[in-house]
Order: structure tokens, then C-alpha cells, then sequence
């Protein structure tokens, strides 16, 4: 990597062949693959984490801000099906932003993400950790904590066995995926159907929050407990209904036929992810506890469970069952970060070595370590903050630093695809989206109000500063060293030749060099 050319603010640094060699991706995922993949994502949002919204804003809070933020994700995912056949790279949300907004556009989006993709697994393993415990206290009757039981040692296991199987390979990641999803899904329609069965659904049970967030009977609450601002403080967590369905993207280097299966499976995620997310919020909510005891459950499915089943051995069971939906998220969304950081680091952004893929298996293993030690320690500190022990506490405060990153990366590639049709309209793209320019503009305000909503439920505030602040300090990493060091992977070829280049799937890796883009100016096509 000996020349380099600079372009307006940034350098760029010539990679030899070696270079992309050291950091290949196998084609493998098809559209049931990639479906899987978004649906997984998202899908431990119906096992927990959305109930604490009852608390915020009681049913009639939550149920309008999760029409809202399905509007917004309407309008995200449709551009988001526009927009990855058309730029097919690994990069997602950083590539749409660099072709639209240049480099410092790219990275503040791929910053962004890649903080939404590195906590999001770190609220699903507190789920996960305190689930584990309770169900092995519950089945063993085992008294104290013992280090083997403890929380921390469970998320440490299952990062360890997830991050295993996505270092294994395209073809195993994609298969446990299926695998996952599908399970996941069939104990949520298994919770439906037993729960509308027994009969045990009370719809006076929505409304048991009274004005002051009291508990009252049944039916004698109101529908908005806490008023309109309960609403906008519900957003966060409607959010966790859908949040990572934008992840699909970052498949495109490994999509058999990106043109063709992204669009398809971005629109048939979020159908499938809007009906569990009506079914979740209004079968949970009625059953014993109502929105009150829901709100405040760490596990309201298997709270759920419990109230149809009894509280016996066989709940404990189910809880394990239930493990299967965090599962899924969990093991989708590390594939995630994995890709996010390699995309990032492949173009010089991030350092250079967490884009280097396993010799033989081809799966971006240093990137995917790495996030994982990150997440850990993310939620490993929140824990020791809400002093060890208050694991609702933790869930929710990771979940609004997950949903902080998240509506930026939101906003961006909203913004993206209005400039996209309005500076590139030339593109191919295989796929239009049917809301065009007003469904991103909808979905781009609504982020953006989502954003400032995070920071109105004052207990999680701490942890969004947090997030704020390392969002701060990596754009003046950006600023100080890695501007400097970027390299042409696909997603610069295609912003540089202004879309002539860079599409991996036909030319592979490499055609574009320094030599070709010149000194700093606009970008133009480069020379054949």
C-alpha cells in the first residue's frame, strides 16, 4: 500500500491484490436465507423488551407509537429495498450515505449502525442471562448465586457458542438462521393460539394503569395513563418491534442474487414482523397482570406462559422454550456487526485488521471477536451501573442506547434515498420503491422525533450520554486518523466512478485504483 491520492478531505491508499484476497466473502444466502435473517433480527422483540412501554405510556401509549414507528419502518424498509440491489454491497447503510454524502457522510451512518449492531446483542444477552438463571434456579431449586450461575457467566456462554458458529461459515450461519427464525416464530403462534384458547384473556386488563402509573382494577384505567407524552416516551420501545430489519443489506456480498431476494425478503420481514408485533402486544398484555404486571416483567412471554400453564416445572420448560426467540436475535444481529465492521474496516474507516476473514471459512472472524468483546463489556459495565441486580433496569437501558444509534442510521439512509433519486437517477435499480421520495421523507422526520424521544424517560438517559459520547469520539478518530487511510473497496469504487464501478457481484474487487480517481474534486467516473 505504497501510493495514495487525496480527495477533498481524504486519503486514499492503493491495496494491492493480497489486500482483497485476505478478505473474501462466500455467496451462499438465497431468499429464505436473507428472510430469516431480518425476521431473526428483530423477532426477540416479542419475547420482551417492548412491554416496558405499557409502563411509559400504558396501552394506548404504546399502541399509537407502534402504528407510528410502523410507518417509519415502512418507509425505511421500502428504501431499503430500493437501495440494496442497487448498491450490493456488504456496507449497507454506509454505502448509501458515501454515494449521497461522501465520506464523512459514509462513516457518521456506518458509525452509527455499527453501534445500534454491537449493543443491540448486548440487551438480547441480559434477557438472556437473567432468563437462564431463573430457569435453572427454577428447575434445580438451587439457593444463592454460584459463579456458574450467575449472569455475567451466562452471557459470556452464549457469546462464546454464537460467535463460534458465525466464524464457522456462510453456509452453517445461514442454515441455524433458518433454523432459529422458524422455531422462534412457532412458539410465538403456539403462545398465540394457547393463550386465545384458554380463555384466560382479559381486555379490561389493557387498562389496569391508573393516572399517577398506580395500579388499578381492571378496566378502570385509562387509555392514556401518562397523556400524549407517554407516547413519545413508548417510541424507544415500539422501536424494539422492529429494530435490525434494516440489517438486511449488509448480506449483499453474500446474496446469490441480491437484485432479485433483497427486495423480496425486505418486504416480506417487516409484514411478517407487523402481525407478531400486533398479536404480541394485545394477547400479552391481557393475560394475568395486565399491563401493569406485563410492563414491568423482564420476561413477559414467559410471564405469559406462566398465566395460561401455571407456575410449575413446566413453566420453567417453557422458559427455556422462550429462549429460543432471544436465540434468534442474538445469533442473526453478531452476523450483523460481523459485516457492518468488516465493511468498515475493509474501506480504511475502521483499522485495517478487523476486516481479515478466516482463510478457509471466509467469515469475517477478527470483526466478529471483537464486537463480541465490546458487547460484553457494554453490558457487563450497565450492570455494575444499575448495581448488579436490577436486570429490567439493564435491558431498558441498553435498549434505549441501541434505539439512540439506531433512529440516526435511520435518518441517514432515509436521507440517503432521497439523494440518491435525486443525484443519481441514472443507476440501475432493480427495484423501485412504491413510497419513493415522501415514504423516506415520513420515515426520515419520524426518526428523527424518535431520537429526541429517547431522551425523555430520564432513568436511561445515563446510558444514551454514553452512547453520544463514543459516537462523538469516533467521528474525531475519523477526523484525526482515518480519513487518511482509506482504502477503494466496493462501496468507494461506486461512490467515486459514480456508480460505474464497484458492483462486486460482476467485476469483483479491485478494479478501480488511485491512479484512476485523481486529486481532490468531485467525484467523477474514472478512466476505463
Amino acid at each position: 500500500m505504497a501510493r495514495n491520492t487525496v480527495r477533498g478531505a481524504v486519503k486514499y491508499v492503493e491495496a494491492e491484490a493480497e489486500y482483497f484476497a485476505r478478505r473474501r466473502l462466500r455467496r451462499h444466502a438465497a431468499f429464505w436465507s436473507i428472510w430469516a435473517l431480518g425476521v431473526g433480527a428483530v423477532i426477540s422483540g416479542d419475547f420482551y423488551g417492548w412491554n416496558a412501554g405499557l409502563t411509559t405510556g400504558g396501552l394506548g401509549g404504546l399502541l399509537i407509537a407502534t402504528a407510528v414507528v410502523a410507518v417509519m419502518y415502512y418507509g425505511l424498509v421500502y428504501s431499503i429495498a430500493e437501495m440494496a440491489p442497487a448498491l450490493p454491497h456488504t456496507g449497507g447503510a454506509y454505502s448509501f450515505a458515501r454515494s449521497t454524502m461522501g465520506p464523512w457522510g459514509g462513516f457518521s451512518t456506518g458509525l452509527a449502525e455499527n453501534i445500534e449492531y454491537v449493543i443491540t446483542p448486548a440487551v438480547v444477552v441480559a434477557a438472556m442471562g437473567a432468563l437462564m438463571q431463573s430457569i435453572v434456579v427454577d428447575i434445580f431449586s438451587i439457593s444463592g448465586s454460584p459463579w456458574w450461575n450467575s449472569q455475567p457467566f451466562w452471557w459470556l456462554v452464549f457469546y462464546v457458542i454464537f460467535v463460534a458458529i458465525n466464524v464457522l461459515g456462510i453456509e452453517a450461519t445461514m442454515r441455524a438462521t433458518i433454523f432459529v427464525t422458524v422455531l422462534a416464530l412457532a412458539v410465538l403462534a403456539f403462545f398465540y393460539l394457547a393463550a386465545l384458547l384458554s380463555g384466560k384473556i382479559d381486555t379490561g386488563a389493557w387498562f389496569n394503569i391508573g393516572d399517577n402509573g398506580e395500579q388499578v382494577p381492571n378496566g378502570e384505567g385509562s387509555f392514556l395513563p401518562h397523556g400524549v407524552k407517554g407516547i413519545f416516551q413508548s417510541l424507544p420501545f415500539a422501536i424494539w418491534f422492529y429494530l435490525a430489519i434494516e440489517e438486511l443489506p449488509l448480506a449483499s456480498e453474500e446474496s446469490v442474487d441480491p437484485a432479485r431476494d433483497m427486495p423480496k425478503a425486505a418486504r416480506w420481514g417487516m409484514h411478517t414482523l407487523l402481525l407478531a408485533s400486533i398479536l404480541t402486544l394485545f394477547i400479552n398484555s391481557g393475560l394475568d397482570g395486565g399491563s401493569y404486571g406485563i410492563g414491568a416483567s423482564l420476561t413477559p412471554l414467559f410471564d405469559g406462559f406462566k398465566a395460561i400453564f401455571g407456575d410449575n416445572m413446566g413453566a420453567a420448560l417453557l422458559g427455556l422454550i422462550g429462549l429460543i426467540g432471544l436465540i434468534a436475535s442474538f445469533f442473526t444481529i453478531i452476523y450483523a456487526y460481523g459485516r457492518n465492521t468488516y465493511s468498515l474496516s475493509r474501506a480504511g474507516y475502521f483499522p485495517r485488521f478487523l476486516s481479515i476473514t478466516h482463510g478457509t471459512r471466509q467469515t469475517p472472524h477478527v470483526a466478529l471477536i471483537a464486537g463480541a468483546i465490546v458487547g460484553y463489556f457494554v453490558v457487563w459495565l450497565q450492570w455494575q451501573v444499575t448495581e448488579s441486580g436490577g436486570s429490567s433496569n439493564v435491558v431498558a437501558a441498553v435498549l434505549n442506547m441501541a434505539v439512540f444509534a439506531a433512529v440516526i442510521s435511520y435518518a441517514l439512509q432515509c436521507l440517503s434515498f432521497i439523494l440518491l433519486r435525486r443525484r443519481l437517477p441514472h443507476i440501475e435499480r432493480p427495484y423501485r420503491s412504491p413510497l419513493g421520495i415522501p415514504g423516506a421523507a415520513v420515515a426520515g422526520v419520524i426518526a428523527v422525533v424518535s431520537l429526541v424521544a429517547v431522551f425523555l424517560n430520564e432513568a436511561y438517559r445515563p446510558g444514551v450520554y454514553g452512547v453520544a459520547i463514543y459516537y462523538v469520539l469516533g467521528l474525531l478518530y475519523f477526523a484525526i486518523a482515518g480519513r487518511h487511510r482509506l482504502v477503494l473497496s466496493p462501496e468507494e469504487e461506486f461512490a467515486l466512478t459514480l456508480g460505474e464501478h464497484g458492483h462486486p457481484e460482476r467485476e469483483g474487487y479491485g478494479r478501480t485504483h488511485v491512479g484512476d480517481i485523481g486529486e481532490a474534486g468531485e467525484d467523477r467516473p474514472a478512466s476505463r
